[in-house]
């Protein structure tokens, strides 16, 4: 019954998808950005739907069930990052509709008249995300194979929602994605609400009661404790994310931003979506929950399927994996049409809007298929590579953050220098020495080696060519 539910609705959300489309779309700002023209109702739904992805709906649980209150790092980032979004949203919009951005890549490319410079931070922005695409497809599969345990079910689900997805994303674009997110938010919170009243009412008579049980068996599970999740990890995280979202730095929050109606329809969502963001809670609690009844060592981000399992009717855990399986779909529609817009209009650069069409449309099928044959066949290859997908993303925040500004003050050599160093530092604590940074987010280290660069390559331009005019972009 729970993989028919599944199957059902994967099918639904494809076609919602196909519904988003009033007509074949003009051009790839049609496409990509819906026109420019999307209302607050819409825009809330894919603005504050883009933190509730797989990882969130049950990786949260996971984080809570391992590593207890530590899992509370994502809870305030994303206010944070809100708040400096309130007051840049305006700028970025202006600039975009005034210069017709629909990339970070274009933003860049722009403001720091460097084809170089767009290029590579959209070659960094895909490499960055798609690990984060193959998590939605790989996730979708281990949800199916976890309340089925069946491996060929999952399998299944996996194609099914990739080929669903890759169709309603070629025919609709970003207007598929916001139809789909309606769905995605609504069954989310329904469900997330029945879990919250009957897990913990099934194991510990409450939620109260999951934490009393917690603070006499498991006390150590409240308290920010050494380890890999130390206090350190903890604030270094949470900066690490803040930044990143707030300045932009991952390229499929590009599009969605870009497709408000004005800039009034931003400044309220990024008013009200922090209270929205409690909602993360939701999953955290059922993780605490997790650790009175689920033996240590288990899978974490199973834990709140299991539970589901053990504590609802068999057509309820039906629901709640449409729910889940919605956290992946739907996310995934996204970051496709983030990185097939980065590869049509900053790496492969053909003229004509046709062909930029065919190259954007290409993209969106090789990617997904790649991320698909890895996630059946290589699960563990695009692994390491997710660790990168925020600390590496973020080294873009210094270059996002000059090119916001009315009058760029450095020149591109600069920025590119630093860039460059900063993904070197992260890349070399992430793979070759692991330990130097301790539990430190390598992220940061790479930031601050990222400004320090910048600042001394700005200083020695500056020394150089101190006649040199401010950079072009200022009247935006």
């Amino acid at each position: 019954m729970i993989l028919a539910f599944t199957l059902v609705g994967i099918v639904l959300i494809g076609v919602l998808g196909f519904v988003g489309r009033r007509r074949p779309a003009a051009d790839l700002a049609e496409w990509t950005v819906g026109g420019r023209k999307f209302g607050a109702l819409t825009m809330w739904f894919l603005q504050a739907g883009e933190v509730f992805t797989t990882f969130t709906f049950l990786g949260m649980a996971g984080l809570a069930f391992s590593g207890g209150v530590a899992a509370m790092y994502a809870l305030p980032y994303v206010p944070i990052a809100y708040v400096v979004l309130f007051f840049l949203a305006k700028r970025i919009w202006v600039m975009g509709k005034e210069r017709g951005y629909l990339t970070q890549g274009d933003f860049l490319e722009d403001r720091f008249s460097s084809r170089a410079l767009g290029t590579l931070s959209a070659v960094l922005g895909v490499i960055f995300v798609l690990p984060y695409l193959q998590l939605q497809i790989t996730g979708l599969g281990l949800i199916v194979r976890l309340v089925t345990g069946d491996t060929a079910s999952g399998n299944l689900s996996m194609v099914a929602g990739s080929v669903l997805v890759v169709a309603f994303v070629l025919w609709a674009g970003l207007r598929g994605v916001a139809a789909t997110s309606y769905f995605k938010d609504a069954i989310m919170l329904v469900v997330l609400v029945v879990l919250i009243i009957a897990v913990p009412a099934h194991f510990a008579g409450g939620v109260s009661g999951v934490f009393h049980k917690i603070e006499q068996l498991h006390p150590e599970k409240l308290f920010i404790h050494a380890g890999a999740n130390d206090q350190t990890w903890f604030i270094t995280s949470m900066l690490v994310s803040a930044i990143g979202v707030g300045l932009m730095t991952l390229p499929h929050t590009w599009p969605a931003l870009m497709s408000a109606r004005d800039p009034k329809v931003l400044r309220r969502n990024y008013a009200w979506m922090p209270l929205y963001e409690l909602c993360l809670l939701l999953p955290m609690i059922i993780g605490f929950a997790a650790i009175l009844v689920v033996p240590k060592g288990s899978d974490p981000n199973g834990v709140l399927l299991t539970l589901s399992k053990d504590a609802l009717p068999g057509w309820v855990t039906g629901l709640v994996v449409v729910a889940a399986t919605a956290t992946a779909m739907v996310p995934a529609a996204g970051i496709l049409i983030g990185i097939s817009s980065l590869v049509a209009r900053n790496i492969a650069r053909v003229r004509g809007e046709r062909r930029q069409f065919w190259i954007n449309h290409g993209t969106v099928v090789l990617a997904s298929a790649l991320a698909l044959v890895l996630g059946i066949f290589r699960p563990d290859l695009l692994a390491n590579l997710l660790l990168l997908t925020y600390s590496g993303s973020v080294q873009l925040a210094p270059a996002n953050l000059l090119g916001f500004l009315k009058k760029v003050p450095v020149g591109k050599v600069p920025v590119f220098a630093g860039l460059i160093v900063g993904e070197v530092v992260v890349i070399w604590l992430t793979f070759f020495d692991t330990k130097l940074a301790g539990t430190v987010n390598v992220g940061l280290i790479g930031l601050a080696a990222n400004v320090v660069v910048l600042a001394v390559a700005a200083g020695l331009e500056r020394a150089l060519r101190p006649e040199a005019p401010a950079r072009q972009g200022e009247t935006a």
